[in-house]
């Protein structure tokens, strides 16, 4: 009953419902290109999951927290509108996909629901699930590949042969395939059937109460950039950072930053969310480099692509082992702790690690952390304090803006030990970060911290990283004191000034 389909057929249909995922996007969109050329009407349809958003009850957190909530919410706003200036609508409900969808296929007598693929196994599940309504009913489902930039199809390999080193993947897949071109924009959407739209449901529909959302409505002027969900956005977004403000010359040497809207692209979520098609970004650096300047931060960003290919990848191969403790390597040699005190010190941004700590806050508050902070604190979660790092996934699940299940579980397998990290295994050392190193070579000055870790503001850029060590007329001098404005470190930090980084 699955079909990927590679090409753009013109094979005809009277009634197409598309059921948009995450693939938020009207833009380089095969699966909604498809149904608007092959069928004379088109029902677009986008179902919230409330199972999204369970409380998850060892952490007691929300799979998916409001910021990324508020930041789907208006991703799904955007591309309604975006429907509707083309004469269609977004049909929006909340319920469980499978049924809804189902329901919705048989009342306006669908011959074909078509829908972007997914590889995770929540996702594939629903699939499966609507695959077994649809069948009595006789319509038929068909998917697409929309998420990577390179095509599954054009793969040099089989997936079950994906190199499980990134260099490898990389180096095959540029010298053999050819990234596609984009896909045409529907210009005018016929709309089909009489089905009421629907309204967007809000944070209350799924159970954050008024303090939180209160919390959540204050924005934070710290921010790195104010992420607002949609296309629109996120096509203004790639215009200003690679035309207007012309960034992109510059990507390799700014990536690494830790503070403002500029030093790296903040085209995840975007992306996470389909708002953004990679083959949409990827096309327009290659028009960069003709028109403007072609060097290594140009190639750079189209490097980090291919890291978020490589990931998807390897959660279609390697299936539910990427969210197992014993990760894709299968190594039930390694024990973790189950602290539950420990791992909320470090949520909070209260483990006495200032670059740490200032890390955690960032992501609590703003729904986002740059790609250094996010390698430092899973680091020293998994190997300063020995915890689950299943859950440190989790709680980046939560929180993130841009969570997405492959770089997300990937990422932490790979920082964990039991993934694609070459380091581990065969004798190797697992990938380890010193904090202190990491923090005076990326945060030489203590800006970074001090913006949020404003109890630390006045200590002396040589002293911020290692604020344990003040003395007490130090501390008085810098108006701090250790375990009253700002915590005792919960591992010792002068292990770090022996360790190499």
């Amino acid at each position: 009953m699955y079909r990927f389909i590679q090409q753009l057929s013109m094979t005809s249909h009277n009634r197409i419902l598309y059921w948009f995922r995450n693939d938020l996007r009207l833009h380089d969109n095969e699966g909604f290109a498809a149904a608007c050329m092959q069928a004379r009407q088109v029902l677009p349809v986008y179902v919230f999951d409330p199972a999204a958003f369970r409380l998850l009850p060892t952490l007691n957190l929300k799979k998916t927290g409001l910021l990324r909530t508020n930041f789907l919410l208006e991703a799904v706003a955007d591309l309604r509108s975006s429907l509707r200036a083309r004469g269609g609508d977004l049909i929006v409900r909340v319920g469980d996909p499978a049924r809804v969808l189902a329901d919705l296929a048989e009342e306006i007598e669908a011959d074909a629901i078509y829908a972007s693929k997914e590889v995770t196994s929540e996702e594939t599940d629903v699939e499966s699930a609507l695959s077994k309504r649809l069948k009595p009913l006789n319509i038929d489902i068909e998917f697409f590949w929309t998420s990577t930039l390179y095509h599954v199809r054009d793969l040099p390999f089989n997936v079950v042969k994906l190199p499980d080193v990134f260099t490898a993947f990389r180096q095959q897949v540029e010298k053999h395939v050819q990234v596609r071109s984009l896909v045409a924009t529907p210009d005018r959407i016929n709309l089909a059937g009489h089905i009421e739209a629907g309204s967007l449901p809000t944070p209350d529909t799924f159970g954050f109460d008024a303090e939180t959302q209160a919390v959540a409505a204050r924005p934070d002027n710290r921010a790195a950039v104010p992420f607002k969900g949609g296309e629109s956005v996120a096509l203004a977004r790639l215009n200003a950072y690679i035309w207007g403000r012309e960034l992109l010359k510059t990507y390799k040497e700014t990536r690494n930053g830790l503070l403002g809207e500029d030093y790296s692209s903040k085209f995840s979520a975007w992306l996470a969310h389909g708002c953004l098609s990679p083959r949409q970004l990827y096309h327009e650096i290659k028009r960069y480099e003709q028109e403007r300047v072609a060097n290594e931060s140009t190639y750079w960003l189209i490097f980090e692509l291919i890291w978020r290919d490589f990931f998807r990848f390897v959660a279609l191969k390697f299936g539910t082992r990427i969210f197992k403790p014993s990760g894709i390597r299968y190594d039930i040699t390694k024990k973790w702790d189950h602290d539950l005190a420990l791992f909320h010190q470090w949520t909070e941004g209260q483990t006495g690690i200032p670059f740490i700590d200032a890390n955690m806050r960032e992501l609590r508050r703003t729904g986002f952390m740059s790609n250094r902070g996010r390698q430092n604190v899973a680091s020293f979660l998994v190997k300063d304090l020995g915890i689950d790092w299943t859950w440190g996934a989790m709680w980046f699940e939560s929180q993130l803006v841009d969570y997405d299940p492959c770089s997300n579980w990937g990422n932490w397998n790979y920082q964990a030990g039991v993934g694609n990290d070459p380091r581990s295994g065969n004798g190797n050392q697992p990938r380890y970060f010193n904090i202190l190193g990491q923090a005076s070579r990326y945060d030489e000055q203590g800006a970074y911290v001090k913006h949020w870790l404003p109890e630390l503001s006045n200590v002396p850029a040589d002293k911020v990283h290692q604020v344990s060590t003040l003395t007490p007329a130090e501390q008085t001098a810098y108006g701090v004191t250790l375990g009253n404005q700002y915590p005792l470190p919960i591992v010792d930090p002068a292990k770090w000034q022996a360790e190499a980084r």
